[in-house]
């Protein structure tokens, strides 16, 4: 190697050293932000465990309603617990090993990959939630962003690249592994450029499609519950219908204290629960699909975010006319109302 080229590989290591020290801060927490979802789950609290309260794979039933792009994912795995489990172990495991490496500093490079990919699908999945400030969004940008900064400018000095390096310098030497872990490495301006370019128009992009944040209006899908009603029909002495929590805070659920049938035709109110009755419904009235259950609760039907279930109530003495339409009627604590026509009068 000539003298000219050492002294600029040898500038070049100082450039990357100290773009690495600069980074640092940035490593260290976006570290623990991965390892903590690990330490919470599992050194904390079990969070595992289906059958406890506060499993994880009720949290990822909460993003599915407005994922993007990747709802169909979800869905398979709500609709299968028991593959939902073991992605939410590996899942987990996966978080805990990639926060303690980009911590330490080891393989900085492919972790800070990894880094970008959790925070890639955190984005899409659950960058919608936030009730007071887009809190998962920015999350899942800042979390991109963060991960290809590490990957730009890798571990440094005080990383465990960095002893090791100092450990083995022969094997230092090798370039593939600097793309893995940490050192200089030719990357040239227009990449840098075009990745910071890219992570701009995703957050641009996903801002806009969530929130409308680029241009109004401004929309926040975790303010209120809503409720979508589907498949509402009459069946012999049964009203069946399928309501789906689409919207609303995660961490609340909507209340519903009314569930009513309208006959068109006449203006009347032909059926009518309050919260009391609804609260005292049967399980076998109330078919859940997914992790997220409707449930009776104190002195209402509570339904949580992402919930889906068909509910199948037992009209009594209820007369259907055939020639008449009918309108369900739904009713929210807070004083909202969903509406849905009966299809079917059989």
């Amino acid at each position: 190697m000539t003298t000219d080229a050492a002294d600029e590989n040898k500038s070049a290591e100082r450039d990357f050293t100290t773009a690495a020290l600069f980074a640092l801060p940035v490593r260290l927490v976006i570290g623990w932000t991965y390892f903590s979802a690990f330490w919470r789950r599992v050194g904390i609290d079990d969070k595992l465990n289906p059958d406890l309260p506060g499993y994880v794979g009720e949290k990822f039933n909460h993003f599915l309603p407005n994922a993007l792009g990747i709802g169909p994912i979800i869905e398979h795995l709500l609709t299968h617990p028991g593959l939902l489990t073991v992605a939410m172990t590996v899942f987990t495991i996966v978080e805990g090993i990639v926060g303690i490496c980009v911590i330490i500093g080891l393989f900085t490079r492919i972790m800070s990959l990894a880094v970008l990919a959790l925070a890639f699908g955190i984005l899409l999945s659950a960058g919608w939630l936030g009730t007071t400030c887009l809190d998962e969004w920015q999350i899942g940008i800042l979390g991109v962003a963060c991960g290809l900064m590490l990957f730009f400018s890798g571990g440094g000095r005080y990383s465990a690249d960095g002893v090791l390096s100092g450990r083995f310098p022969q094997l230092a030497q090798q370039r593939w592994l600097h793309w893995l872990a940490s050192g200089a490495v030719n990357v040239r301006t227009p990449v840098v450029l075009t990745g910071s370019i890219a992570a701009l128009a995703l957050a641009l992009f996903t801002n806009q499609h969530f929130h409308g944040g680029v241009y109004g209006p401004l929309h926040n899908k975790s303010v209120a519950p809503t409720i979508a009603i589907s498949d509402a029909r009459i069946s012999g002495t049964d009203l069946q219908f399928e309501l789906f929590r689409t919207e609303g805070a995660d961490v609340y659920g909507s209340f519903l204290i009314g569930v009513g049938v309208l006959d068109d035709t006449t203006g009347d109110t032909v059926l009518q629960l309050d919260g009391t009755q609804l609260s005292r419904l049967p399980e076998a009235a109330i078919a859940n699909r997914y992790v997220a259950k409707v449930k009776p609760g104190a002195h209402s039907l509570v339904v949580p975010l992402g919930a889906k279930a068909q509910l199948t109530i037992d009209n009594g003495s209820t007369r259907w006319r055939a020639a008449h339409s009918y309108t369900l009627v739904l009713t929210d604590i807070s004083g909202a109302i969903w509406k849905r026509a009966i299809g079917t009068v059989s």
